[in-house]
Order: structure tokens, then C-alpha cells, then sequence
């Protein structure tokens, strides 16, 4: 049967730990940075289920997929640690522009 392998991450100041559990064993690193924390988790699942080519590894930020998925990006773009919250729903739209009134038309003249 398939199981999921779950590598939950959590802050630690400006480390990361990083808990991996598959096949009902855990295993668990410390990081300097979240990048470095995924390319740990990495290791830890190949010692966890070593030579398994169908994997599916849930990375979590103290247990929400979205939180980590946000933070991990943001790490990898240089970004500020972005919002963990998504927004309450959509930003107002600024009024459109008004339209401009229209030119009259001129013919060009032609010279014969």
C-alpha cells in the first residue's frame, strides 16, 4: 500500500529542523536556512526508503503544506519571508479610467 512520506519543518532562530517519517521510522536534521533544510529532508528520505523510485514527499511548515510551500519559494527568489496567510479575498479594484473624449477627426488633405 502507499504511504506518504511527511518532512515537516520548524524554525529554529535562523536554523531549521527538519522532521522526516516514512515506512514508520523518523529521522531528523538541522539546517542553517530552509533551503538547506529541503536538501536535508532530501537525504533523509533516501536513507529512510533508499532505491524507492515512486515517492511522494508531503513538505510541511509545522504541519500546512501552504505555509511551507510559501516561505520555500520566498527563499528561493530572495524574497522577504512572504505573508503565511492568504489574503481574505480579493483586493478592491481601483475605478476605472475614464474615457477620454473623443477628437474630431480631420480628413487628410490630399494635393492634386
Amino acid at each position: 500500500m502507499f504511504e506518504p512520506i511527511l518532512a515537516n519543518y520548524t524554525p529554529d532562530g535562523d536554523d531549521w529542523t527538519v522532521e522526516v517519517t516514512a515506512a514508520g521510522e523518523s529521522r531528523t536534521a538541522t539546517a542553517p536556512g530552509l533551503i538547506a533544510a529541503r536538501d536535508a529532508a532530501d537525504q533523509l528520505v533516501e536513507e529512510l526508503v533508499p532505491g524507492d523510485d515512486v515517492r511522494t514527499v508531503v513538505h510541511t511548515l509545522e504541519g500546512d503544506a501552504y505555509q511551507f510551500t510559501s516561505a520555500y519559494l520566498a527563499a528561493r527568489l530572495g524574497r522577504p519571508d512572504a505573508d503565511p496567510e492568504p489574503a481574505a479575498g480579493p483586493k478592491p479594484a481601483d475605478p476605472a479610467p475614464r474615457p477620454r473624449a473623443a477628437a474630431p477627426v480631420r480628413e487628410a488633405a490630399t494635393g492634386s
